[in-house]
């Protein structure tokens, strides 16, 4: 369960953080959404695959909730993809800020 409770303490800090500078969802709540549920599908299939291939197996860990969504799925792996996924989106519209910021200052100040 700590695995789980964990995930969802970083997910609150990373929307924390997406809401006090306007980067994923408190800036386009429909574009994230969208971006943040087609990585999760997207690596949720790359794991089924994987898992229906032998090559991702499930270990038991104090940690774990042990629910499992299916054969070698526990629960704790679609949260994870998800903050995965938001993560992603959030450095990415940071980096996407800090490069515009950049070449503001760039163009402002002229070559520096």
């Amino acid at each position: 369960m700590a695995y789980l409770t964990f995930m969802i303490a970083a997910a609150a800090g990373t929307a924390v953080l997406d809401a006090r500078l306007h980067l994923a969802f408190w800036r386009d709540p429909r574009a994230a959404a969208v971006t943040v549920a087609a990585g999760t599908v997207f690596f949720l299939a790359w794991d089924l695959a994987a898992i229906a291939a032998g090559v991702f197996r499930h270990g038991s860990s104090p940690l774990m909730t042990g629910v499992m969504l299916g054969p070698e799925l526990p629960l704790e792996e679609p949260v994870f993809l998800a903050f995965f996924s938001y993560t992603a989106v959030v450095l990415y519209a940071a980096a996407g800020r800090v490069v515009a910021a950049v070449a503001r200052r760039t163009d402002a100040g002229g070559n520096r």
